[in-house]
């Protein structure tokens, strides 16, 4: 994954713009509203989610497996504090933090993987914090397309290898870690017009 995301990036440059998402606009705001200040942000990019919590004045931690990603935020004026380094070699730091916000990362990721990644985040979330995660729907378009890896995960026609949520997918791996809620949500493809939004689910955890 490495290797991809590293050419990804030295090619495409910041190909998402840097207009944040819209759930990364609204958790923002929850965020703000619960006085959070610490947020860590896994698969930071090149920093388009993060700029809005580095807005509204939260004191902001990224991780990005891609150095030509994290020279990119460098470049535009984020400063904030950037491991590098996949999220399956986490922790990078002994930090507590108030609130996790991870965008269309933990899909991306095997089972062994996903389960270690959620264990390392729940022990870095402060009592009280949440974590939320923006994760891939069964109901996606892509689902079903490409290469069978196993069970609801493909390898999909641009290389990735996706695994696609369903709410007994969520429940069963959310669950160990202060499962709250989740919701269906379609999220608007704000970088190419005429793209049809993508079909996701917001999961909350909550120590």
């Amino acid at each position: 994954m490495s290797e991809y995301w590293e050419s990804k990036f030295k090619s495409g440059g910041t190909m998402w713009h840097f207009h944040p998402s819209d759930s990364a606009i609204k958790i923002t705001a929850l965020f703000k509203s619960k006085g959070f200040k610490q947020i860590l942000i896994p698969g930071f990019g090149y920093g388009r989610n993060a700029k809005t919590f580095i807005e509204k004045g939260f004191n902001v931690t990224g991780i990005e497996i891609s150095g030509s990603a994290i020279a990119l935020a460098r470049e535009n004026g984020i400063s904030c504090d950037i491991h590098h380094g996949s999220v399956t070699a986490m922790p990078f730091d002994s930090k507590i933090y108030d609130g996790i916000f991870c965008y269309a990362l933990i899909h991306l990721l095997n089972s062994k993987e996903r389960k270690s990644f959620l264990s390392s985040c729940f022990s870095q979330l402060a009592p009280g914090g949440s974590m939320i995660f923006i994760v891939t729907s069964v109901k996606n378009s892509l689902y079903g397309s490409g290469k069978y890896l196993s069970k609801d995960r493909y390898q999909i026609p641009d290389g990735l290898k996706v695994f696609f949520y369903d709410e007994e997918s969520i429940l069963k791996e959310f669950g160990p870690y202060g499962l709250e809620s989740f919701e269906e949500m379609e999220e608007p493809v704000k970088f190419i017009e005429g793209l049809e939004p993508l079909r996701m689910f917001s999961v909350t955890c909550k120590k």
